[in-house]
């Protein structure tokens, strides 16, 4: 038969160790340890990888485009090239018609001068019609009224007969003796130096007059026509 008092011990020893247990099992976890923030990468010196405040870094790593300022500098730049070559181009065509205009109304006036500044009192009418085909308003009706008031009466009555021609330099140039004064592509200023030769029962021994004539041409569907004559 156990012994009582052994017994009780045992029953005790045995409680206690259920009342360790128990109270380790309550016990609260323990807490985690804290950890330091893990710091971002240091880039190269010389190159910090930067961006723009509020302005996220491009995804990929793609260089961000130029600035929309710079994009529109750039456009009014190509806008201005374009428009300073359109104005060039322009420039250089009316100069080159300009000339073409010069060499052509210079030979206009060359033969027109003769044919509006001769007549012949027995063909006057051939005569004035060859020089009507030269001109052009309103030198044209001038010319008309002229002849028919005053030209014609006079040659008629005095059997006058005028003979013109462009003069010659005396240097011997065979080149006649005009020039152009001013031009545009559609009109004309001539300066021509002029020989006249009258006769007529008024002057039996034939006269000449040498006389300047600064004549204006503009373009005609037909040609360059004569559009004023000044005597100078």
């Amino acid at each position: 038969m156990p012994n009582p008092t052994l017994r009780a011990a045992t029953l005790r020893a045995a409680a206690k160790r259920a009342e360790r247990a128990r109270n380790t099992d309550e016990s609260p976890a323990p807490k985690p340890e804290r950890t330091a923030p893990e710091k971002p990468a240091r880039t190269a010196p010389g190159k910090p990888a930067r961006t723009a405040p509020g302005k996220p870094a491009p995804a990929g790593g793609a260089r961000p485009g130029p600035p929309a300022a710079v994009l529109a500098v750039l456009a009014v730049l190509v806008v201005l090239g374009m428009v300073a070559t359109a104005v060039l181009g322009w420039q250089y065509r009316q100069a080159e018609r300009a000339a073409q205009a010069r060499t052509a109304a210079l030979a206009a006036a060359h033969r027109a001068a003769p044919a509006i500044l001769s007549y012949d009192y027995r063909h006057l009418d051939r005569d004035f019609a060859a020089a009507r085909s030269h001109l052009t308003a309103p030198f044209l009706d001038e010319y008309g009224k002229t002849t028919t008031t005053v030209v014609a009466p006079t040659a008629k009555r005095y059997h006058g007969v005028v003979k013109a021609t462009v003069a010659k330099p005396p240097s011997g140039d065979t080149s006649p003796a005009a020039s152009v004064v001013s031009s545009s592509p559609d009109e004309v200023v001539v300066l021509l130096f002029m020989n006249q030769v009258t006769t007529s029962t008024q002057v039996p021994t034939p006269r000449l007059d040498l006389n300047r004539v600064r004549m204006t041409l503009v373009r005609d569907p037909a040609g360059w026509k004569v559009s004023a004559v000044d005597a100078l």
